[in-house]
């Protein structure tokens, strides 16, 4: 294959309109890079154009081989398609989308391609190009036009303006075929406001479209009839975006779907789409409109790329959401008075107990010598019943609060303009310091003794301790702090995060599908429980969705992640603090009263603290960076917050533990 140069003489020489489809791209390809060459001067790439520019300009046969390759790529590739759908999904479901992205990023594409999109992609391919692009000067590509466009004959237009114009009104036009699909979708429809579905944005559309077409391509003297249609149609598509805009407060109260939002974020950016191409279409100085327009695509072209603005940009309502309802929920584990603070002790407590006999159930478990797999998912429905039992009995359990409390601190630093709000959200840590070590101590200060009581009775009925001595020293070295503990520990706070997750999906899911609804007026189910069982539970699911969620989900991830971790080798293991303390109790039972003079013991006791502290900031950090972020809680002053926590710490640091 013939080497094209990468010299601007080269360039030019190697120009061949005759040549095939992929080398006449390749001529594209390294025009470009020569150009883009001395990034990342901007300058010096726009000169470059214009030396471009003046070369051609001087050189009558370069400029005929120029005309008749542009006259063969506009022939060949659809530019229409690449003005109207690049950067669109070509299928409106978003993991459907994940698996193209994923293709652009691991199969590198070919210039043998009449898809102008796929070649965009490939010319076009970084911001550098957007700001040269947006650089060129008005005059420069009004001359670069020129050498495009094929000279027209006498009483003819210019073939080159009307092949853009067309290409413009085709786009449009495909872009309103789009907005008006997605527009007349039921599930976009229903959802609308009433107002907006009495007005039908959608309905003339097209009809708008079509008016702006024929005013453009056979405008009279006067421009009146195609500005009255231009308007016409502008103000049909700012009627389509309220529409669309309408569908969002339909999230508030009936839940969010990913797939919905994706759809919607489409049809918006089309809307806009179609604006822009209105703007380069009308545009006084069209040359510089175009460069906008091509530059604006080459944004368009990473964003298409990237994962990570897909995933961002169509769930950060969800996250919103999630955060929300957890801030709903997180905001009864702060106490604030002594009576609060009173009664989260004693919750905790309770859950504390019923902790014990999660852990003995565990070490039976163990003895039954099952496969890591079977054993795991024992140990999960072990945690998982235990934490829905804490949760129908009110009890509470130390670790699952934090991801549940940091949206409700989040969603207090939307304002803190003023220093009364600085010393408010103070106050509100101190709450919340305390409230996690009031639920800390109950689980803990009860789980202890009371493993170490049962162990004891089970002792003396059955004439043996739970686990024998060499188990016990076992535990004891695997809970101590010199160990892995620690990053144990820090792992299992993000499995907390996780089931918070889980938590505010499973109830915006279930908001979602209306199933509050369908079991308090399904006929079949109704006829089945009687209507007034039925409101029962609808009630029931509708008030215990997410705690249930959270509770089952957080148990069989601590029972199972480490079974599939050993699988892989990975030797991961969980350290959630109230079941720390729970095993050490059984441990000292076994091992007797000589267990105060075992190092091993203290160290475990040791580590007890640290799992606390791991378990609780852990989850609540990454629960709460989720929040600042659904909130758009930005522009935070911190060091503010800093100072004022540090003179509280100062002048009353008992404020953090004691109500």
């Amino acid at each position: 294959m013939k080497r094209i140069p990468d010299d601007l003489p080269g360039l030019l020489a190697a120009l061949d309109p005759e040549a095939d489809l992929a080398h006449r791209h390749l001529w594209l390809v390294h025009l470009l890079e020569w150009v883009r060459a001395p990034k990342p001067s901007v300058d010096a790439a726009a000169s470059r154009v214009q030396l471009f520019v003046e070369a051609v300009e001087a050189d009558a046969d370069a400029r005929q081989r120029l005309r008749a390759w542009w006259l063969r790529f506009i022939n060949t590739v659809d530019i229409t398609a690449l003005l109207a759908d690049f950067g669109f999904a070509p299928r409106t479901g978003m993991f459907s989308e994940i698996n193209e992205r994923l293709r652009y990023k691991l199969l590198p594409s070919t210039p043998e391609t009449v898809d102008a999109a796929e070649l965009f992609m490939l010319t076009v391919r970084d911001e550098f190009d957007a700001r040269w692009l947006h650089a060129l000067d008005g005059p420069l590509l009004e001359r670069l036009g020129l050498l495009l466009a094929p000279e027209a004959e006498d009483g003819e237009e210019n073939q080159g303006c009307g092949f853009w114009q067309r290409s413009l009104l085709s786009a449009i036009t495909y872009c309103a075929g789009q907005i008006l699909s997605t527009g007349f979708s039921p599930e976009l429809r229903l959802r609308m406001d009433e107002q907006a579905r009495d007005d039908q944005p959608f309905h003339a559309l097209i009809h708008d479209v079509e008016s702006l077409r024929v005013e453009v391509l056979h405008e009279l003297r006067t421009t009146d009839r195609r500005d009255a249609a231009e308007a016409r149609l502008r103000e049909r598509l700012d009627a389509c975006r309220t529409a669309v805009t309408s569908v969002y407060t339909h999230f508030q109260s009936e839940g969010i779907s990913v797939g919905l939002v994706f759809r919607l974020r489409q049809l918006r950016a089309r809307i806009l789409r179609v604006r822009r191409l209105l703007d380069c279409l009308l545009a006084d100085n069209r040359a510089k409109e175009t460069a906008d327009l091509l530059a604006n695509l080459v944004s368009v072209g990473i964003e298409r790329r990237s994962l990570r603005a897909l995933l961002s940009t169509n769930t950060s309502l969800l996250a919103a959401k999630v955060a929300e309802r957890s801030a709903e929920t997180g905001e009864h584990y702060i106490t604030r008075t002594g009576k609060e603070y009173l009664v989260m002790f004693e919750r905790a407590a309770g859950g504390g107990l019923v902790m014990a006999f999660t852990t003995l159930l565990k070490f039976a478990l163990y003895a039954l010598g099952l496969s890591a797999f079977w054993s795991g998912l024992a140990a999960g429905l072990n945690y998982s019943l235990s934490f829905v039992l804490i949760q129908m009995l009110h009890f509470t359990v130390a670790t699952k609060q934090p991801a549940m409390t940091a949206p409700a601190m989040a969603a207090k630093l939307k304002d803190l303009r003023a220093s009364e709000a600085i010393e408010e959200f103070v106050d509100q840590v101190a709450r919340l310091v305390r409230s996690q070590s009031a639920a800390v101590l109950g689980n803990v200060l009860v789980v202890f003794p009371a493993v170490l009581l049962l162990s004891l009775g089970y002792a003396k009925v059955f004439g043996h301790t739970p686990i024998d001595g060499p188990h016990a020293i076992a535990v004891l070295d695997s809970l101590s702090l010199l160990g892995p503990s620690l990053l144990f520990a820090a792992f299992t706070g993000v499995l907390l995060f996780a089931s918070s997750l889980i938590a505010g999906w499973a109830e915006n899911w279930f908001v979602l599908r209306r199933l509050d609804s369908v079991i308090r007026y399904n006929p079949g189910i109704t006829r089945w429980l009687g209507p007034a069982r039925a409101d029962r539970w609808a009630h029931f699911w509708r008030d215990n969705v997410s705690g249930l969620a959270a509770n089952i989900s957080l148990g069989m991830m601590l029972g199972l992640v480490p079974a599939f971790a050993g699988f892989f080798g990975l030797g991961l293991e969980v350290r959630h603090v109230t079941l720390s303390a729970g095993q050490a109790g059984a441990a000292a039972a076994s091992i007797g009263w000589s267990v105060l003079h075992i190092d091993a013991f203290w160290w475990a006791v040791a580590m007890l603290p640290f799992n606390a502290a791991l378990n609780v900031t852990v989850s609540f950090y990454l629960a709460f960076r989720v929040a600042m972020r659904a909130h758009n809680v930005s522009g935070v002053d911190r060091s503010r917050i800093y100072v004022a926590i540090r003179r509280r710490l100062r002048t009353a640091p008992l404020s953090f533990f004691k109500p």
